[in-house]
């Protein structure tokens, strides 16, 4: 939605960051949030929290010159409440109107925009010599890869809009980044392996199952087969052929860490109709169910689980990274038990709605369309719907 010019307040709007109202969310602070876009946008991606309260109301109810009386009734009166839109402009306009009003109201730094830059480094502790870390992205549940042995790193899974972090953080450990490496053709977010080859001379790498659904750009890479390996320092990452999610899904292990990618998640399994829609979405239910039986539960109970997505159903482990073990997920996750036939059933009985533009997101991985940074960033934004549920598979 375009937002027309809003009239100037002579009033100081005080501002919060993202990551300072993401920390008060963490450590439990009771908050209230005025949302300034409409429902449907409110409805489908907002900030929540243990003890996050919403109040929705687009900003342009806030543009009469008289006020509906109506508009105060759920604003709190004797506490700061934080305002946010899309990309931080109304709500600044609104915020700055309800401070007039005599409201402790503060505005979102740059709104939902903001919240969708908020990245996040949590290392894990597993049983190999090398450094593996996780990032995430709070706001569509994005979770992204470093693993460094010496002074070589790879980063799995990584994301287009921070691959500079991924190079500045490796070379901050005393390593140079020399692969980027994607799980399978994304749906949800543009991938950075592209861009990390092309300005930061790393050497890109996907599955080679993945190719044949038609990657077609002239940016070079390379391409690894199932049994495969990529070696960092002295640390060997595993290509183990995985498909379900889409035909050339593949999860990496290193020492004890599996990526599973879209998969296997924390609390839920894969959506199998992403590739070839609801047509196809039976029989590739069926691979998943035998990828996952076959080439992923076969590992120790003690493997760690490291997926490309979490979503507002799961719960972080007590490191504040979003990993379980497999043991973990066997005695909690009844779908890994079922047979074949009730799995694909239960699976693609109450499947989520499709992530948002993911067309166009899996065009633009595979090079079909090309897609600049600001619309890159734009086609991203929302939920994650990469699960085959809205709510979590584990008891």
């Amino acid at each position: 939605m375009t937002v027309p010019d809003l009239p100037e307040l002579d009033v100081d709007v005080p501002v919060i960051e993202p990551e300072a109202l993401k920390a008060r969310i963490d450590e439990g602070e009771a908050l209230t949030i005025l949302d300034n876009r409409v429902p449907s946008e409110h409805e489908d991606w907002r900030i929540d929290g243990e003890n996050v309260s919403h109040v929705n109301i687009p900003y342009f109810e806030f543009l009469d010159e008289e006020l509906d009386e109506s508009l105060f009734e759920e604003l709190p009166e004797d506490e700061e409440f934080v305002v946010l839109c899309a990309k931080g402009h109304s709500s600044e306009y609104v915020a700055g109107l309800l401070i007039q009003e005599g409201y402790d109201a503060v505005a979102l730094e740059r709104g939902m925009n903001g919240w969708a830059s908020i990245y996040e480094y949590t290392e894990l502790e597993t049983d190999g010599d090398a450094l593996v870390a996780q990032y995430q992205r709070p706001s569509s549940g994005c979770l992204a890869y470093l693993v460094v042995d010496g002074d070589e790193a790879a980063v799995v899974d990584p994301l287009r809009y921070f691959a500079d972090e991924y190079v500045a953080d490796a070379k901050a450990l005393g390593a140079e980044l020399t692969y980027a490496v994607d799980t399978h053709i994304h749906a949800d977010h543009i991938s950075g392996v592209r861009t990390l080859v092309e300005d930061h001379g790393v050497a890109g790498v996907i599955p080679e199952a993945a190719e044949a659904r038609g990657v077609d750009y002239d940016t070079p890479y390379e391409t690894i087969a199932d049994g495969e390996t990529l070696t960092v320092g002295d640390t060997d990452i595993e290509a183990i052929h995985t498909p379900g999610h889409t035909t050339g899904m593949t999860t990496y292990a290193v020492d004890n860490v599996l990526f599973t990618g879209d998969g296997l998640f924390i609390e839920s399994v894969a959506r199998p109709d992403l590739e070839d829609g609801d047509e196809g979405a039976p029989d590739a239910a069926g691979m998943l169910y035998g990828s996952l039986q076959e080439r992923v539960l076969s590992h120790d109970d003690d493997a760690i689980v490291a997926s490309a997505h979490f979503s507002d159903a799961a719960i972080p482990a007590d490191d504040g990274s979003y990993t379980a073990t497999l043991g973990e997920l066997k005695e909690t996750m009844n779908a890994l038990s079922m047979p074949k036939d009730e799995f694909v059933e239960f699976i693609l009985s109450d499947m989520p709605p499709r992530p948002a533009n993911y067309v166009d997101i899996i065009e633009t991985n595979l090079g079909v369309q090309e897609s600049d940074d600001d619309r890159a960033f734009e086609l991203e934004l929302g939920p994650n719907n990469c699960a085959a549920s809205n709510e979590a598979l584990t008891n």
